[in-house]
């Protein structure tokens, strides 16, 4: 077998891992639109319209509901296959036009989180791994506190200082790099201190490899070792667990939104789960899933990087 089909192979089976992930997805939201309670065409009137039967009957045949739900299901996946994505019950608006509407600030808050929370987890770890056992104590408990912060907390208390005494960063809002700041702080200190305390420990597990030796032997620095041999070694499970964070932010994401008033996928997904609108609820369910796929592909892609050992196998 030739290098070539190998990663022809693998490609071929990343890509039916990713398809499986999201039929498997859209399968389960789905059903989950089934299981929800309350009639479909009464959401789409409004709760206080009484409308006649026949109006009833041509709403339900223009969304399909009138059709049996293997019919359902069949049709919602070829509408997902030529990505159509429906039309929102409350606004009737293609749903894929909202979410590409939402979908730049709840990045742009995402992207911001992850950089605070990698350079504040490298920078711990890397300061106190093996040295300085009072200030890698405090450093322990200062991630711990983090961790354990909700982010309502943390944001309250952010915005009370630094928006509303010191007036330093806006209060709410969207419109310009001062007003990321706060947001991607609360998202991104719970992130930094798991990141912190799993990459401290591989550092320390790294350090006492018998590679670190045969550098320091060769001449090389403390700071040199750190970056240079020990960082690598350790930085796989930090990759991995970034990886899996990155996906879980987005969830967090609409907590943070709303907590600052900024535009995205968080007041979108309120406003939806509120009003029921679940075509709405369906895709953002399906964006999760391949924020997910899409993170895991760039991980593997990152473990070639960093370990020259799986290139070779």
């Amino acid at each position: 077998m030739t290098v070539n089909t190998t990663v022809l192979g693998a490609i071929a089976r990343r890509l039916a891992a990713a398809l499986a992930v999201m039929l498997g997805a859209a399968t389960i939201a789905f059903g989950a639109l089934q299981l929800v309670p309350g009639d479909p065409v009464q959401i789409l009137l409004g709760q206080n319209n009484t409308a006649s039967p026949a109006v009833r009957a041509q709403i339900a045949a223009r969304f399909g509901l009138n059709e049996s739900v293997p019919l359902q299901y069949l049709r919602y996946l070829d509408h997902l296959l030529h990505g159509d994505l429906g039309q929102s019950y409350q606004l009737q608006q293609p749903v894929s036009g909202l979410i590409s509407s939402q979908l730049w600030p709840t990045v742009q808050l995402m992207i911001g989180a992850m950089v605070v929370a990698v350079v504040l987890a490298v920078f711990s770890a890397l300061l106190t791994a093996g040295r300085w056992p009072v200030l890698r104590a405090v450093s322990s408990v200062g991630e711990l506190i983090a961790v354990s912060s909700p982010s309502y907390w943390v944001g309250i208390i952010l915005l009370t200082v630094f928006s509303f005494q010191f007036h330093v960063f806006p209060v709410a809002g969207d419109q310009n790099f001062a007003s990321l700041v706060l947001p991607a702080i609360t998202l991104g200190l719970p992130v930094a201190g798991l990141l912190a305390q799993v990459l401290r420990e591989g550092l320390e597990t790294a350090l006492g490899q018998p590679f670190v030796l045969t550098a320091r032997a060769r001449g090389v620095g403390q700071n040199g070792v750190r970056l240079k041999h020990a960082f690598r070694h350790a930085a796989i499970p930090l990759v991995t667990l970034t990886g899996w964070l990155t996906g879980t932010l987005l969830g967090g994401a609409v907590l943070v939104e709303n907590i600052f008033g900024r535009p995205g996928i968080g007041a979108l997904t309120l406003e939806a789960v509120t009003n029921k609108d679940m075509p709405v609820v369906i895709a953002l369910v399906l964006l999760s899933a391949f924020f997910f796929v899409l993170i895991s592909t760039v991980v593997d892609l990152l473990y070639l990087i960093i370990d020259p050992r799986l290139r070779t196998g």
